[in-house]
Parts: structure tokens; C-alpha cells; sequence
């Protein structure tokens, strides 16, 4: 069909038509349904009577405004009438055999005339005037005095004609109606002048009913016929009409036997006019289980439910079994589900509508660019597609359309969003446009309300997805969401800047509310979960009062396991991505900042984290105890790149400020000592640590460069069970992985199952220097043996990543591995290379033990006098050393 705006939008008309994408497996739901209620009406014990039967006759779509309801029942309507109008992938037919009759009924205000359930009605008994042809007596005898008692004066033929139901054949209705009545006189033999009066041609019928005259029962025999024609001719009555409707239908001769398939949209138009109308609906359908009903409308139907009891005749499971949810449904429901949400389109459905809703000589008008800015704004909306469509014409009148245009979204879809929720939800409906998801405690107390009533209401609505197994269940509908934060310009109750300020300070009390609430007892997950929420909030909405978020920042950092946290920074250009703190202009922003450079750290090269850390610290936002955290870890950068004076003075600030971090700078302390070679130092500093500083760890660290693998073992095994019991898997890896490498050097037999338990311990974790760690200590484990290829080839390899990662730290423990290796083979030509790279590695001082290590197991003697203060004496340290390549030679040999 074109599209007659689009036709008529400029003097440049292009070719455009109502594009319709898929829906393949709505109408394969629809066509399944249809062919079960095909077999159940025809199945011997089917009676059109029975009213205690549970009703089977029904399927549902629900699914936010604009998502494609209506568009799908009238091509379902098209479908059903011709064969030709059935899109080619929906494939074949349904109802072999069986005349199906479409009837479309438009439920919605605007479509409204008169009483809505009169129209209903009568649009229903049109469609089988026009596809019968014949008179219904029993029926068309209680509508025409229904309408003769409701509507005096004005005759039924008037009313078809005025308000144009179903066109030309609207207007065999009334004949038929006439008919039916003459006919009805006529059997019972009724004077001419009685017979043109419905109401005594009902009291004669009645009468004759009650007497069980043939004449009457053959002409209006259902069981119920004369209750219904006694009972005052009210709209209450009519609602009961369509029993006698659904017993006509049945027994409508074989070549004119038709099954009404009624397609009820806008279905929520019925729902907040305190159910009255939705319950003549239902006893519509419950009445005439030989038609088949599709209902679309935004939310779900709760027939299949007891919350309705007592609003309407029949509810429960039991009543609608297929409408039931799932975990209600009685056992061995036949048929499954039959209430399904309208999903949006798939990216590829979006530019395949795009592309052909308006063509020029076959071609899409629409650029392919043009197309994918829209497709990516629209989350998958129909109705945001078709606004886009609008601008595109309106733009094109005066320029060629852009990408750049369609960046944005529509205030129509927040118009169409809002028109069915009362002030209450619309108010918990923006408050959780600032969440990402939310469950209904987090939605109620962002909306600053006392109750979760309209929370609870707003979840059933389908712009609310949901996902039970998430930690918060429920996020908005994507295109919804940016349009009630970007758009929400024109409606009538629409927030201030100061309404939004104030949700999103709501927002991330709440936030901070449930991590409390959680944490530490439901581990990281939930602090990792509010964090990257409570961040975007605090950032998009310039909140100065971070609150909670630093004590949540600092807990984050405890446990070296570095989820990504931060949100998505705003768009920037490259220039300035290369020193995204020197963008940040909130604390928020800076504190986002802070955590992306620590948690980035383990994907960037070292440089480029303290240039990072430099740039957010030079910014002035931080608080002085993010500052600390801050200043520690570029100081650890620092020393990952081999800057110890810098690293140690960073440390000693954070140690002298005596905030949290105050016991890891003393840690920090204690490794620079250790790193400088200074053991005694080292030692002394560790004895002052706490579990908070992995005071075993530090020991660990120290006393295996001594050779005093038992006590080094002992330490990092004390380490690992203290992790545990604190369930701090982040430091559980690493102790383990330092295990792993003392093991490797001391015991390589066990070497394999420490690694791989360290492997195990790091898997779900995102620690890029610990897993280099793990790494080298695989080397060592299989230093000496006949994969001498192999072991070069991998230490290549792993020089490589080190180099990537900027962690020179380790190059020197590679070498170290690397000459364990050549010296166990007895390769002295590969060791004294393997010495001068060790060499030039320690040149600086730093890690300067590394080469008389070396020297020790080779039994070598140092080339200059060593400035390593070992804890024992260098002879004692000499001697373990060297007595290691031998035990490690006669392992090989055995």
C-alpha cells in the first residue's frame, strides 16, 4: 500500500509503500494456534454450550507502542482474507479446508464511536452478514431488540450508514436482521402487525420455547435462548448475546460454515476504564469458543491470573491455560504458551525496512549511512524507524539528509510511552531512565516514593525487559530510555534540570544503599555492579557529594581482581584519549578516570597508567584520600618501570598520610628495599606488615632469593590460606603463583600442579603481571630438560609481552630462568650471553641479586664485588644456589 505522506511530502515524490518486516515467527504462533482450535471445535465432544470447559480460543501479543502491534494484525487480517497478501517467508496457509473469516476490530479511543462494546458486537455480526449471507434468528431477534429498547428512533439502518461499519456490507444487516425476525413471526404464526415488533415477537418466542414447540426450538434451540430473551434488553444483556452468535455459528449449513478469526488491537485502551469493558470482552470470548481471538495491546493479559478475581467472570489458570505463566500452567497443557511479547527488530530487519520504505527506481532513497545511524538509535523500534522516516522527507524538501540528522530521538515515542501511565508511574518511569537496570526497591526509592505499588505496575508494562537471572531484573526499553532523557521536552509534566539532578542524587543513595546492604557478604559482584552504576550517575549528572563511591573505590582495589567498573567516558577525540584526565572536569569524572587507569593498567603499557594517574592527579578534583590512592598506584607503576627513586617517594608520602593505604606503601617500602637488594632492610619492613599489607606474601618474595625455599614456601603457603580466609581471590593467586615459582626452582616433580592450580586461581581473574609470573615459572620448571627449543622459543615469547606491558621488573627473573636453564644443560657459551643480558638488565641497581644468583648456580665467580646484603652469608646463599642445579641435574637423569 503507498504511503500517501510520503507521496505527497514535496514536488520530488519518490516510490514508497508500508514496509512490513518478517514477523515469521508471530504468524508461525498464530497459524499454530489457528490449526489447534481447528481440531478442538471439530473434535466429536466439542459443545458450544458447555461454559465450564477452560477456554483455549485465545492467543496474545503484548509489546511497547510503537513496536509493530498494529501492523501485524492487519497484515495477519490480509493474510487470512487472501493468500496472495501473505508475505512470501510466512510460507503456506492455514485452515486447510476451512473458510476463515478475519474480522479487525481497533479497540482504541480514536476508533471509538458510540459504545465500544456495541460496536464490537455489531462489527462482528456484519462480518458474518457479508461472509453468510443468511439471518441468525435467535441472535439477530435479541440484538434488534436490544437496539430497538436502547436506541429509540433511531434505526439500526441509520446507524450503520452513519458511522460506516464495514462499508457496503454494512448495510446487508439490517435486512438480515428484519429477517430474521419476519421469519421467527412467521413460523409461530404471528399476526403481520405483532410480527414487526421485536420485543412481543421475543415474548411469543419465548413462550413457545417454554412450551417446547418444534417450530421454535428448530428456529432458536440453544438451551439458554429464552432466559436470555426474557432478561431486560441492556447492555448487560447484549454482553450475553454472543452465546446465542457462537450457537448460530454452529449450525450454519456446511457450505456456508465460517470460523471468525476476531483480531482485538489496542487491547489496553480497555484496561484503565475500571475493567468494565474488558469484561464485556472476556465474556465475549468465553461465549464463542468457536471463534478464535488475537488480542494485541502493550501489556500483558492477566486472564491466566488470580489478581483479577472479582473484576472479571473468569480468571486462573484453570480458565486459560495457555495465558497462565509458564510455572502455572496445569500439567500437560496442550499447546504451550500463548501469551508472547513483540520483540523489536534485529539490526539487519531495521535496515532491510529502512531500505525499502522508500525507494527511487527500485533503489533505497535512504543511504546505507544514513540507514545505520537510525538502526543504531533505534534500538530496534518500528515506530522509532517510521519518525526517522518522517525527517528524512521533511529534510530532503530543503537538503540532502546527513547521518549527523538522525543522532537523536523523538519526543513521539515519549508521548506514546506515557499516554497510558498514570502521574505515579511515569515518575518511577523517568527516575529508572537514570538506572542501566533496576529491581523495584532500587526504581521506588530512585522515584523518591514510599510504596512499591507503582514500581510493581510499571514492570508488567512491556517498555520493561527483563532478565530473572541479573542482579537487578529489569532495564527500560533502549530507545525509550534515551528519549525520556534527551527529548522529554514538550510534555506536560515534564522534569527540570533540578527534577533530574535530584532523581540522580536519589538514584545513587539507593545505589549505595544496596552495596551496604550486600556487601561483603555477596562479594564482589555487587560492589563491581554499583560501582559502574553509581559512577555513570555521579559523572553524567555533575553530583559533587561521591558519598559512597570512595569507600566502594577503595574496596575494589583491595583485592587486585580488576573488573572493568568504569562507564563508558563521553565521546572524545584521540588527543584527548591519550590523557583522559586532563578531560575531567567533576570529581565523578575523575574518579572514573582514577579507576579505568588502575584497572586499565593490566592491558596498557606501565608509562602510559602513570601518565594517567599524573593527569588525574595535576586535575585538583580528587579528594585527598583518592588522591592517595592515586599517588600508591603510580608509584607502583613507577616501580614496574624501573623509577625506584619515584616509586619510593610515593610510597613514603601515602605511608606519612596515614590514610588507608598507609599499610600497603609500608608493603610498597619493603619490596623497593628488597628490590634494591637491601634483605635486612626488607626484612625489617616486612615485620610490621598485617594481613592488610601481605605481610607472608613480602616474606615470601624475600627469603626465596636466599635460597631458603622451605621458609620461603612456608610463608607464601601462610599467605594463600590467609586469602582464603579473608575470600580475597585476587591476593589467593598471587601468593599461589609465587608458589608456583619457588616450587618450580626447588621441586620441579611438584612444580606442574602448582601451576596449575595458580592457572586455575588467575582464570577468572584480570591480572596481566601475575599471569607473565605464572608463566616464567613454567620456564623454570622446565629448565634443564631436552625441550631446549621449546624453552627458548617461549621466552622469546614471553620477552616480548613483558616489553608490551612495560613491566621490566621481570625481565630480569626471565633471565634468571633462562641461565638455570643453560647452566643444569651445561650450555656455557647460551650462559654467558644469557649473564650480559642479566647484566644489562640490572645495570641501574635494581634487581642487582638476580645476577649474583646467576653467578651462584653457574659457579662462576661474581666479575665485580656484589652490593647485595643477603640475610645470611653470600657463601651460605652461594652453596644452596649451586647445590639446586645439581639436585636439579640428577632429577633430570633419574
Amino acid at each position: 500500500m503507498a504511503d500517501l505522506r510520503a507521496l505527497f511530502s514535496s514536488n520530488d515524490p519518490v516510490d514508497s509503500a508500508e514496509a512490513f518486516t518478517n514477523r515469521q515467527q508471530q504468524w508461525s504462533l498464530v497459524a499454530t494456534a489457528v490449526e489447534e482450535h481447528l481440531r478442538t471445535v471439530a473434535a466429536p465432544g466439542f459443545d458450544v454450550e458447555d461454559l465450564e470447559s477452560p477456554r483455549t480460543n485465545v492467543i496474545a501479543f503484548h509489546g511497547v507502542g510503537g513496536v509493530g502491534k498494529t501492523t501485524l494484525l492487519r497484515k495477519l487480517e490480509a493474510s487470512l482474507t487472501a493468500a496472495d497478501q501473505r508475505p512470501q517467508q510466512w510460507g503456506t496457509g492455514i485452515g486447510a479446508g476451512e473458510r476463515l473469516l478475519p474480522v479487525r476490530i481497533d479497540l482504541s479511543r480514536s476508533a471509538s464511536t458510540g459504545s465500544d462494546f456495541e460496536r464490537v458486537v455489531l462489527t462482528i455480526r456484519l462480518a458474518l452478514a457479508g461472509a453468510v449471507g443468511l439471518p441468525m434468528p435467535s441472535f439477530d431477534l435479541a440484538l434488534r431488540r436490544y437496539w430497538d429498547a436502547q436506541h429509540p428512533g433511531e434505526p439500526l439502518e441509520e446507524y450503520v450508514r452513519r458511522t460506516g461499519l464495514m462499508g457496503k456490507v454494512g448495510e446487508l444487516l439490517p435486512g438480515q436482521l428484519g429477517a430474521a425476525v419476519g421469519q421467527i413471526a412467521s413460523s409461530l404464526q404471528l399476526p403481520g402487525l405483532v410480527g414487526s415488533a421485536a420485543g412481543q415477537v421475543a415474548t411469543a418466542l419465548v413462550a413457545a420455547l417454554r412450551e417446547r414447540r418444534e417450530q421454535a426450538r428448530a428456529l432458536a434451540g440453544a438451551a439458554r435462548t429464552a432466559a436470555l430473551l426474557e432478561a431486560d434488553p441492556d447492555l448487560e444483556a447484549l454482553s450475553f448475546y454472543p452465546h446465542l452468535l457462537a450457537w448460530e455459528i454452529g449450525r450454519l449449513p456446511a457450505k456456508k460454515a465460517v470460523v471468525p478469526i476476531v483480531l482485538l488491537d489496542t487491547f489496553e485502551d480497555t484496561e484503565d476504564r475500571h475493567r468494565d469493558l474488558e469484561r464485556l470482552l472476556q465474556r465475549l470470548v468465553w461465549l464463542m469458543p468457536t471463534c478464535f481471538f488475537v488480542i494485541a495491546g502493550r501489556n500483558r493479559l492477566a486472564w491466566g491470573e488470580n489478581t483479577l478475581e472479582g473484576q472479571l467472570d473468569h480468571t486462573g489458570p484453570h480458565a486459560w491455560p495457555h495465558l497462565a505463566p509458564e510455572e502455572r500452567q496445569p500439567a500437560r497443557t496442550a499447546g504451550g504458551r500463548r501469551q508472547h511479547l513483540i520483540g523489536d527488530f534485529s539490526p539487519a530487519d531495521c535496515d532491510q525496512y529502512l531500505a525499502r520504505r522508500l525507494t527511487r527506481d527500485g533503489a533505497p532513497l535512504i543511504p546505507a549511512e544514513v540507514r545505520a545511524v537510525i538502526t543504531a538509535r533505534s534500538h530496534g523500534l518500528p515506530l522509532h524507524l517510521d519518525l526517522a522516516v518522517a525527517r528524512f522527507l521533511e529534510i530532503r524538501r530543503t537538503r540532502t539528509p546527513e547521518p549527523v540528522d538522525f543522532d537523536h530521538t523523538f519526543p513521539a515515542l515519549i508521548a506514546r510511552t506515557l499516554s497510558d501511565l498514570t502521574a505515579d508511574e511515569r515518575h518511577v518511569l523517568r527516575s529508572a531512565s537514570l538506572l542501566d537496570a533496576f529491581d523495584l526497591d532500587l526504581a521506588t526509592q530512585a522515584a523518591g516514593l514510599t510504596h512499591q505499588a507503582a514500581a510493581r505496575r510499571l514492570v508488567e508494562r512491556p517498555m520493561v525487559g527483563e532478565d530473572p537471572y541479573a542482579m537487578w531484573p529489569y532495564h527500560l526499553h533502549g530507545a525509550i530510555r534515551d528519549a525520556l532523557q534527551t527529548d522529554d521536552t514538550t510534555t506536560a509534566d515534564r522534569w527540570t534540570d533540578a527534577d533530574w539532578h535530584r532523581a540522580a542524587e536519589r538514584a545513587l543513595a539507593a545505589l549505595g544503599g544496596q552495596w551496604r546492604a550486600h556487601s561483603p557478604a555477596a562479594g564482589r559482584a555487587w560492589l563491581v555492579a554499583c560501582l559502574r552504576q553509581g559512577l555513570r550517575l555521579a559523572r553524567d549528572h555533575r553530583l559533587d557529594d561521591l558519598a559512597w563511591l570512595t569507600d566502594a573505590a577503595f574496596a575494589y582495589t583491595d583485592d587486585s581482581v580488576w573488573e572493568p567498573v568504569a562507564p563508558p567516558a563521553p565521546a572524545r577525540g584521540q588527543a584527548e584519549e591519550e590523557d583522559a584526565g586532563e578531560a575531567a572536569d567533576t570529581p565523578a569524572d575523575a574518579l572514573a578516570e582514577l579507576l579505568t587507569a588502575i584497572s586499565r593498567r593490566q592491558h596498557e603499557h606501565r608509562d602510559r597508567t602513570a601518565r594517567r594517574l599524573t593527569a588525574v592527579l595535576d586535575s585538583g578534583l580528587l579528594s585527598d584520600e583518592l588522591a592517595q590512592l592515586a599517588r600508591y598506584y603510580r608509584a607502583k607503576a613507577d616501580k614496574d618501570l624501573g623509577r625506584t627513586a619515584a616509586s619510593l617517594e610515593g610510597m613514603q608520602l601515602v605511608a606519612a598520610a596515614g590514610g588507608r593505604l598507609a599499610p600497603q606503601a609500608q608493603r610498597g617500602i619493603a619490596n623497593l628495599a628488597r628490590i634494591a637488594g637491601d634483605f635486612p632492610a626488607a626484612m625489617a619492613a616486612a615485620s610490621t606488615l598485617t594481613w592488610k599489607s601481605r605481610r607472608h606474601r613480602v616474606r615470601g618474595d624475600i627469603l626465596w632469593p636466599q635460597g631458603d625455599f622451605t621458609a620461603a614456601t612456608e610463608a607464601l603457603l601462610q599467605g594463600r590460606a590467609e586469602a582464603e580466609q579473608h575470600d580475597a581471590p585476587g591476593e589467593r593467586a598471587i601468593a599461589q603463583t609465587r608458589l608456583a615459582l619457588v616450587t618450580a626452582f626447588a621441586d620441579p616433580t611438584r612444580a606442574d600442579q602448582e601451576i596449575d592450580l595458580a592457572r586455575q586461581y588467575l582464570e577468572p581473574l584480570d591480572q596481566r603481571a601475575t599471569v607473565l609470573h605464572a608463566q616464567v615459572a613454567a620456564l623454570v620448571a622446565d629448565a634443564g630438560t631436552d625441550n631446549h627449543d621449546d624453552v627458548l622459543d617461549r621466552a622469546a615469547v614471553l620477552r616480548a609481552r613483558i616489553d608490551v606491558a612495560g613491566l621490566p621488573w621481570l625481565v630480569p627473573l626471565l633471565e634468571t630462568a633462562l641461565a638455570l636453564h643453560h647452566t643444569v644443560r651445561g650450555a656455557e657459551d647460551d650462559l654467558t650471553a644469557t649473564l650480559d643480558r642479566l647484566h644489562q638488565a640490572t645495570a641501574g641497581g635494581d634487581f642487582a641479586y638476580y645476577l649474583d644468583i646467576a653467578h651462584f648456580m653457574a659457579g662462576r665467580p661474581l666479575p665485580t664485588p656484589s652490593t647485595t646484603r643477603w640475610l645470611d652469608t653470600e657463601d651460605t646463599v652461594r652453596d644452596r644456589w649451586h647445590h639446586l642445579v645439581t639436585a636439579r641435574r640428577t632429577h633430570l637423569r633419574t
